[in-house]
């Protein structure tokens, strides 16, 4: 596993790194690795938000179904308007 050194750390920032691998009850290094983990995506997570994007997209382009038998908000509106 590679390692990694950092250098020049600015003493608030170490400080606030500190705290908050204390109240988790983390080494610094275990903190910096976790929050490493959370912020920065791998390949495999860019590769499962593009699909999930994807899918998305495909849910906004299709036209939704039709409300039933109600009128939809804008047919509403223009009836209101009409008053």
């Amino acid at each position: 596993m590679p390692t990694l050194y950092v250098e020049n750390v600015p003493a608030d920032l170490y400080e606030a790194l500190r705290k908050r691998a204390r109240s988790q009850r983390r080494s610094i290094a275990a903190e910096v690795l976790s929050l490493l983990e959370t912020t920065i995506p791998t390949e495999k997570e860019l590769r499962a938000r593009r699909k999930l994007f994807k899918k998305l997209e495909k849910l906004r382009a299709t036209p939704s179904p039709s409300a039933g038998p109600f009128p939809s908000s804008e047919e509403m509106i223009r009836e209101d308007r009409k008053r």
